[in-house]
């Protein structure tokens, strides 16, 4: 090739990116930290105040049936990242980091080589490793902007060295993202690049330390108790998943005997989250690029907060592995309609969601499927089924489901000393808050085999697909059913 070939394709190329950055539209990705969907007023809770998450559920489409396959924040995480369920991926606490050519084809690389400006601030979540038993390190340099940090990172600004600079103005973390956020899509705008933004904020994780600016909000307030609160609303589940710390944590925590407080302490931290998603909007209209932004909503998993007499996550039960989730594509036709969609979304669909809003190829096999079809037509469906993943923690606790429009199965298979595997049905349908176990209700014996025969094909899934390091084999036989 001469010269002054690869001279014109060079110019030829950067044309054609300039072009294309006049349709590609910027992508803002907001992620929370243990977030319940009854933490907001768009998902019916009269308690709370939450304006500008509600203002962003009008104007978008919000969606009633979302899971996080993996209920726990570094799995979650590398699932958004990568559109690959855990056991594909391979990633989570005590399992092992997240390999380099995995995390080569994550949204965030991606979309960098192609074109967008990006930036990522708060619990990245993640560490990124060469090889399976490799040291990890954070992938800062994959970023143009980072405002990210190591492990959970820290409430107080000034302890989170990327974010040091926010810390005067801003001492409490949750507003320093949204400052961060402001200031980075400011620049982008002026230089006319098209730009994905991901906030992962801290909040509401443990331990609960609420910007006390805000301490007036709830002071004193009385809280509704979801209908299937306490340990009353739990005998039917199994054994097993009360071996794990989300069950002693109903009391440890102060979900038996301080609900009130707690749950204020709780809704004050997402109280600051909505105040910074207010901060990053209105920097979205500030910089004139409100018409060309996509905004995406969720939470890394959700929490139990006393349903069933459990707190924290993990579980495979609703309150812990369904989260909100909210998108807004600005100029649809469906947007500022308020409208919602039943259709079951996973955490693996952030994923190929981005990469088809930025024009790129979504790469075959991958787990997750674009919510764009979703946001067209908010009846259609996408996915058939999901599983529901845990690996971590104590053994006993180790579950693995599946959930589909109607109906949830968990298998329990630890069987040892006083535990028997065990089985769990919920006709999700008309029993979302699972205070039923249909397993041995003869009118569902022909849902129960449909639902065995859908888990054994995830069981076989994960036997044929699952990543041959980091321990994640031998679950194919674990989890098969006797």
């Amino acid at each position: 090739m001469t010269r002054l070939t690869s001279t014109i394709l060079a110019v030829a190329f950067t044309f054609a990116l300039s072009q294309a950055d006049e349709t590609r539209p910027n992508i803002v990705f907001l992620l929370t930290d243990d977030q319940t969907t009854y933490s907001l007023g768009c998902y019916g809770n009269e308690d709370v105040q939450t304006p500008n998450i509600d203002q962003l559920a009008e104007d978008g489409v919000t969606f009633d049936r979302h899971y996080n396959t993996t209920a726990i924040c570094m799995a979650s995480r590398a699932n958004i990242f990568t559109g690959l369920f855990e056991y594909r991926n391979g990633c989570n606490f005590t399992h092992g980091h997240l390999l380099r050519r995995k995390w080569n084809k994550s949204y965030p690389v991606l979309l960098r080589e192609a074109g967008y400006r990006t930036a990522i601030a708060g619990k990245i979540g993640i560490d990124v490793a060469n090889e399976p038993e490799g040291k990890g390190s954070l992938p800062e340099s994959d970023f143009d902007w980072w405002g990210a940090g190591p492990g959970q990172t820290n409430y107080a600004t000034k302890k989170n060295r990327s974010m040091a600079d926010y810390a005067d103005e801003y001492p409490h973390s949750t507003l320093s993202y949204g400052a961060f956020g402001r200031d980075f899509i400011k620049e982008a705008a002026e230089d006319r690049v098209p730009f994905c933004l991901s906030i992962s904020f801290k909040a509401p994780h443990q331990p609960a330390t609420p910007d006390p600016q805000f301490d007036s909000v709830y002071e004193g307030k009385t809280f509704r108790k979801p209908e299937n609160y306490g340990r009353e609303h739990g005998g039917h589940f199994s054994l097993q998943s009360r071996q794990g710390r989300q069950f002693v944590r109903f009391e440890e925590w102060g979900y038996a005997d301080n609900y009130d407080e707690v749950m204020a302490t709780y809704h004050q931290q997402i109280y600051a989250v909505d105040v910074a998603v207010g901060m990053i909007r209105e920097a979205i209209a500030d910089a004139g690029v409100e018409g060309d932004t996509v905004i995406i909503f969720t939470s890394d998993n959700g929490f139990l907060c006393g349903s069933h007499g459990y707190g924290s996550k993990v579980l495979p039960y609703e309150e812990a592995s369904r989260a909100p989730m909210i998108v807004y594509i600005p100029g649809h036709e469906n947007s500022g309609r308020g409208l919602r969609s039943e259709a079951l979304t996973g955490n693996v669909d952030f994923h190929p969601t981005m990469l088809e809003l930025a024009g790129l190829e979504v790469a075959k096999g991958i787990d997750g499927r674009s919510l764009l079809p979703l946001y067209d037509n908010p009846a259609a469906s996408t996915h058939e089924q999901l599983p529901l993943i845990n690996v971590w923690g104590p053994e006993a606790v180790h579950s693995f489901g599946v959930v589909t429009a109607d109906w949830k199965y968990i298998y329990w298979p630890y069987d040892e000393g006083a535990f028997e595997a065990a089985e769990e049905l919920y006709f999700i349908r008309e029993d979302g808050l699972e205070l039923r176990n249909e397993v041995a209700n003869p009118a569902h014996t022909s849902d129960l085999e449909k639902m065995r025969q859908r888990y054994d094909g995830e069981v076989k899934s994960w036997k044929q697909k699952s990543v041959p390091y980091h321990n994640y084999a031998p679950f194919g036989a674990f989890f098969e059913r006797d």
